[in-house]
């Protein structure tokens, strides 16, 4: 499991943007619609075999969303397309502390 820890996330108009911390390092993150399909790109590589990954933004008291993303490669952010998460978020950006990615 990948665990990412959210320093910031900040809605735009129609999408969110921010920095998360993973392993000391920090990254950029975007987080929109489907536009272009569901889609999960992280900003460095992985050894999975997995081609689907589970995403999950977690909180204080049990709060959670999640969707099952396609791995789309490598990319300089975090990138996170999915209707459920983003329209999640537009309500509880500011109570979410956490993003997971578990191939499980």
């Amino acid at each position: 499991m990948l665990s990412f820890k959210i320093e910031k996330l900040d809605i735009f108009q129609s999408y969110f943007f921010g920095k998360v911390e993973f392993r000391n390092d920090f990254y950029k993150i975007n987080v929109q619609n489907q536009k272009r399909g569901k889609v999960l790109k992280l900003p460095f590589p992985v050894k999975s075999e997995k081609k689907q990954f589970i995403v999950r933004f977690t909180g204080p008291n049990d709060l959670f969303v999640e969707d099952f993303l396609p791995y789309c490669g490598e990319s300089e952010w975090l990138e996170i397309d999915s209707d459920a998460i983003t329209y999640f978020l537009a309500d509880h950006q500011d109570k979410l502390d956490t993003i997971e990615i578990m191939d499980d």
